[in-house]
């Protein structure tokens, strides 16, 4: 009797889990060849869904799971060298943590992707409080289903109702001189917050400046305009660095 008792308790845990598991209500997922544009990956406008388009899968587990692409390892070639395009819908909206659940789960059920996570100390960069004390506003609003942080190409961003996790995220992506250094979060600052940032774009060795506009050539480095308008500071340090090492991916059936 217990026994018995106790397969159908975790029969029932499994079922619930299965429940409350967050998947797109519909996707599509299609092979495509590079068009010139470069991959995309963004949300649906009002937190509908999510978008690839001729994306690399090594890059979406990067985006889906906030780690530096460089610390995505092993895994077939065509994990970088297959684009693909996807389309995935919710049934209503959600915010940007759930629609990467979703997409995660995605991967999983489609890619059928698996992996384990390996932790070593290396170089990162701490985003710590300056000494000055945090210039960016709090914002207590309730979520509207945007991307935290946009227009961001230009060297100009505007960042509405961000945590210190997603905006620790986004710098990685911008310090792409550092090889894909992480960002740990270290400000003691736990709610979301609005700001507006101006800086200069870390630019490719032996870029050519001269066709630059002359604004942007006086614009302070993104150290520099972390500490000054937002009152935050990136350390060189040592820490812990998470490693997503690949155990079995495949093609989506019918691919």
């Amino acid at each position: 009797m217990r026994v018995t008792l106790a397969i159908c308790l975790i029969s029932a845990t499994f079922v619930v889990a299965q429940e409350n598991r967050l998947t797109f209500e519909v996707a599509s997922i299609r092979p495509t060849k590079p068009d010139g544009s470069g991959p995309s990956i963004i949300p649906m406008s009002a937190g509908q869904g999510y978008e690839a388009e001729s994306a690399p899968v090594r890059l979406m587990i990067s985006v889906m799971y906030r780690i530096p692409i460089a610390n995505v390892r092993g895994g077939p070639s065509w994990l970088d060298s297959e684009l693909w395009n996807v389309e995935a819908k919710a049934d209503h909206a959600y915010g940007l943590d759930d629609l990467h659940k979703m997409f995660r789960h995605l991967l999983e059920d489609e890619f059928k992707l698996k992996f384990h996570k390996e932790t070593k100390e290396g170089q990162v960069y701490a985003l710590v409080v300056d000494k000055s004390g945090s210039k960016m506003k709090t914002n207590e609003n309730p979520p509207d289903f945007e991307t935290p942080i946009d227009g961001h190409l230009g060297g100009v961003a505007a960042g509405k109702r961000v945590s210190m996790e997603y905006l620790c995220y986004w710098l990685q992506q911008r310090l792409t001189n550092d090889g894909g250094r992480p960002v740990i979060n270290k400000p003691g600052l736990t709610g979301y917050y609005d700001f507006k940032l101006t800086y200069m774009p870390e630019l490719p060795p032996g870029f050519d400046k001269a066709n630059m506009p002359p604004e942007m050539l006086d614009r302070p480095s993104l150290f520099d305009a972390l500490r000054g308008q937002l009152g935050l500071k990136l350390e060189a340090q040592k820490g812990p660095v998470d490693y997503y090492v690949i155990d079995h991916v495949e093609r989506p059936s019918g691919n």
